[in-house]
């Protein structure tokens, strides 16, 4: 049940429309549910035809559709496992599109978990520039990384830093920052009942205290001329306009610019909200200009060490054509392609750059899930394919050995519909699995 407190700020907020605001709460409980395509992996085209339910555009995103309600265990899809597409919201999808992402920018995602918006952003780059992903909660930043990894994104570096160590330290190295700032999550309330619980008017102002905070980090990783979208799933003024108004006031050198969309409604000129009459659960975002001439360069710092050929003739063994580049680091016992544009992360808590190539075990390598999702079908050396509703691709997600063609040795992509979701090892007839076990079907 809605409380007074909430009810009357969004009866002050909108006026003649808080009764149709109203009906949405009061509605049987059902929200807006939906995916975004990946097109790192897969085409909209493709994904329609592989998905047993139609797919409704939303006007958030090119990309973004909504789904029928009752669609259930859709993680469990293979398409999913394989990261031809992302669950969320479609309004979530918004922001991203506002920050206009193009091939080639350098982009930091600053409160970047569970990963919506990273992956939307990585999309965008088709490999080419950089993503910087960040998230403070380690167990969070965790998350982001498996669906980094998932959507088979080769040009990222996630880390789990605070904001104000991260953006002081990458000072002027983006084209773009992205800031999808913790908040009081008004949009949350009719999916999620534990964000209702949390609210109170107190929340909402320790809320906007921090979002400031991080914004006014988040400016110093900008370059000048660069591009800051600030966005939130909250109705809050105080953490929407009151946040934006007051970064404002504090940073001239700032103003908020036309992101020239047309969904939800206009606020302070040019920043958008959207509301459940709009089509999506909730989303508040500003684009913010810098003031200055935005310069291109590439921070790139290709390694120095000398690798082992031993290394090479393993990479040339699974992969034609060394598709995530030569930039290779040993650490530890992992090989690291890292991204052929980058930005520097010494003596910064960083989970991992680009992606593993292998894991070296005793005298031998072994390579790593993380690089065959990474790789499209046609950058495999050796490869299977089943198709989604198969009975193979089935048991390869639960574990399990499959039987392949009696001429396929040694390490094999497995893919569905031609969409990389993991690997084995082949010999006489059959498949031994490599998947996961944390990401297997139970």
């Amino acid at each position: 049940m809605l409380f007074l407190s909430f009810l009357d700020k969004m009866k002050a907020l909108l006026g003649d429309e808080f009764d149709d605001f109203l009906k949405f709460y009061n509605s049987s409980g059902e929200h807006y549910r939906g995916l975004r395509v990946n097109t790192l992996k897969c085409s909209v085209e493709k994904l329609e035809k592989l998905l047993d339910f139609d797919l409704k555009s939303a006007p958030f995103c090119s990309e973004s559709f909504y789904i029928p309600n009752e669609i259930t265990s859709l993680g469990n899809n293979p398409l999913h496992h394989a990261g031809a597409f992302y669950i969320q919201e479609p309004s979530a999808s918004s922001a991203v599109t506002m920050l206009d992402v193009q091939e080639g920018d350098y982009v930091l995602d600053l409160c970047a978990a569970p990963g919506g918006k990273s992956t939307q952003i990585a999309a965008k780059l088709n490999s080419k520039g950089f993503l910087w992903s960040n998230e403070i909660v380690k167990n969070r930043a965790n998350i982001l990384l498996s669906n980094i990894e998932r959507m088979g994104i080769r040009n990222a570096t996630v880390s789990n830093a605070y904001p104000e160590v991260l953006c002081d330290r990458l000072a002027g190295c983006f084209d773009k920052v992205l800031v999808d700032a913790p908040c009081s999550g008004e949009g949350m309330f009719r999916k999620d009942s534990t964000a209702e619980s949390e609210w109170s008017d107190e929340h909402v102002k320790s809320c906007a205290e921090r979002q400031l905070k991080i914004l006014n980090s988040a400016k110093n990783a900008l370059k000048d001329g660069g591009v800051m979208v600030y966005s939130t799933c909250t109705f809050s003024v105080e953490e929407n306009e009151g946040v934006i108004g007051r970064f404002l006031e504090e940073n001239p050198d700032f103003k908020l610019e036309d992101a020239n969309v047309n969904f939800g409604r206009p606020t302070l000129e040019y920043a958008r909200r959207i509301f459940p009459m709009d089509g999506g659960e909730g989303h508040f975002a500003a684009r913010l200009k810098k003031s200055g001439e935005l310069y291109k360069n590439s921070f790139t710092e290709n390694s120095k060490k000398k690798i082992d050929s031993k290394i090479f003739d393993f990479y040339d063994s699974l992969f034609i054509g060394r598709p995530f580049g030569e930039n290779i680091e040993v650490i530890g016992d992992k090989i690291i392609v890292l991204p052929q544009e980058y930005v520097s992360y010494e003596k910064l808590p960083v989970l991992r750059s680009g992606i593993i190539l292998g894991q070296i075990v005793k005298n031998r390598i072994e390579p790593h899930h993380s690089a065959f999702m990474a790789a499209k079908a046609d950058e495999c050396v050796s490869k299977v394919d089943f198709d989604v509703n198969s009975a193979e691709i089935k048991a390869f997600l639960h574990g399990e050995e499959v039987a392949v063609d009696n001429n396929i040795k040694g390490y094999t992509a497995v893919c569905v519909n031609g969409i990389t979701v993991g690997f084995g090892k082949c010999s006489n007839g059959r498949l031994k699995n490599k998947y996961p076990k944390g990401l297997r079907l139970l």
